[in-house]
């Protein structure tokens, strides 16, 4: 029961991070309540109506212009309102036809635009919470310093109408979609590779614990994978005595009723606790970024993908997608890749994973750009650049041979595809690629 509560908890304040649906209301609940308790305190404390008494241009003097103002302010932020909202959907829809639907909610989670809807839903709150409060008599009642908060809050929705339009016509360039993209990737490579590189045994060649005789205990529910709990795993793992292999990795589809894992031996009270170590799994029908680097390299990937189709012939926007993808690869190559398999005490495998490979991100990040793209001579020349700024960024073996690979790879695809001058200055980056492969033998 407590893992269903942790890994609900998690996922919600993951979701939350975002905060869509939350900051804007929370936002309006705060101010709509400073707008009940202002006019509560200026009726009992009327001393602050000596200093209000002084702003004769700016505060209203009886009930009717007080109910006239908020009424003004009331629907004309509603319909601003509804304005703001319409142009949030059309940049959606533009960004979603132009790009990616997978970046959508990059736009969803954007804190301009929370705290513009936050603002207005509070103005609108605020003015009607205050609006009661403005009685013709008898006895008459002018909440002045409540009113004047409202003209406040009014000039601060108009200047916040303009930042708005601003953000918006900012925010579906290309250019600062893929910065955000790669910033969101960053942190995940950052949580899910904590440590610099040492040099350590690479994932290809470390040993993959399948236990392929053990008891398979099956995914509950189809989804993808979105977030494994390995420490929780392993401290089952422990009190149960026994070992387990993670059969799909974060981020693959998993059906239900195929094997989501596998003991290392048959025994009763593992099988009778499998319900707990399911419970370490979180499966969902969307990928997140929760633990998921490649979700954040085929965002970019789409982009380009879309930029380089014959309906769009943008290569201008691929080059900055392909600039983003090597400037991810050239952190992930500089971080020790988390390990295949977890151990307690040491020497004693309890879980063992299948993690994506260098190799795989490699291939990942660019294969299908090259496959699509392998006539434009643009593109291609700006991936060898990206794959020899990958080799130079790392002395790691491993991880030179994959790029020399990808970069080897990449030219036999292009190979005849290319113009004559293009073809010169492709083949001078491959050059330089296999020199850089060739030093760190």
């Amino acid at each position: 029961m407590f893992a269903i509560i942790q890994r609900v908890l998690r996922h919600t304040l993951y979701l939350l991070r975002g905060g869509f649906l939350v900051r804007p209301l929370a936002m309006a609940l705060l101010i709509g309540s400073v707008g009940a308790v202002v006019p509560f305190i200026e009726e009992q404390f009327p001393l602050s109506h000596s200093w209000v008494a002084r702003l004769p241009v700016l505060v209203v003097q009886d009930a009717a212009s007080a109910q006239g103002l908020l009424a003004a302010i009331i629907g004309a932020i509603m319909t601003v309102l509804a304005i703001v909202l319409s142009v949030l959907l059309v940049a959606l829809t533009l960004a979603s036809m132009q790009f990616s639907p997978r970046i959508l909610t990059g736009f969803v989670d954007d804190l301009s635009n929370q705290r513009t809807i936050g603002l207005f839903l509070g103005t609108f709150l605020y003015c009607l919470a205050v609006y009661p409060s403005a009685r013709q008599g008898p006895p008459q009642f002018v909440p002045a310093v409540a009113v004047l908060g409202a003209t406040g809050l009014a000039v601060a929705c108009s200047a916040a109408l303009v930042n708005f339009v601003f953000h918006i016509a900012r925010s579906i360039n290309v250019n600062f979609i893929t910065e955000r993209i790669a910033i969101e990737t960053e942190r995940v490579i950052d949580d899910v590779m904590l440590e610099p590189l040492r040099g350590r045994i690479p994932l290809e060649v470390q040993p993959v614990h399948a236990f392929n005789d053990g008891p398979e205990v099956l995914a509950p529910l189809s989804g993808y994978i979105r977030f494994i709990d390995r420490k929780g795993l392993r401290e089952l793992a422990v009190a149960h005595g026994v070992a387990l292999s993670v059969e799909r990795r974060v981020g693959q589809f998993i059906p239900e009723g195929t094997p989501l894992f596998r003991f290392s031996k048959s025994k009763g009270s593992c099988l009778a606790a499998s319900g707990d170590f399911v419970k370490r799994f979180d499966i969902g029908p969307v990928r997140t970024m929760e633990q998921d680097i490649e979700f954040g390299l085929l965002q970019l990937v789409d982009i380009a993908l879309k930029a380089i189709s014959p309906a769009v012939n943008d290569p201008s926007t691929a080059i900055n997608c392909v600039d983003q993808l090597s400037r991810l690869l050239v952190r992930v190559a500089s971080r020790e890749p988390g390990p295949a398999a977890m151990y307690h005490p040491p020497g004693v495998v309890r879980v063992a994973f299948r993690p994506v490979p260098f190799s795989k991100l490699l291939s990942c990040a660019f294969e299908q750009i090259v496959h699509y793209g392998k006539t434009d001579a643009a593109v291609m020349l700006r991936v060898m650049r990206a794959l020899g700024d990958i080799a130079s960024s790392t002395g790691d073996r491993a991880h030179l041979g994959a790029v020399l690979a990808c970069g080897r790879n990449v030219a036999k695809v292009c190979a005849g595809q290319l113009p004559e001058e293009s073809a010169e200055a492709f083949a001078e980056r491959l050059a330089r690629l296999e020199r850089l492969g060739a030093a760190g033998e």
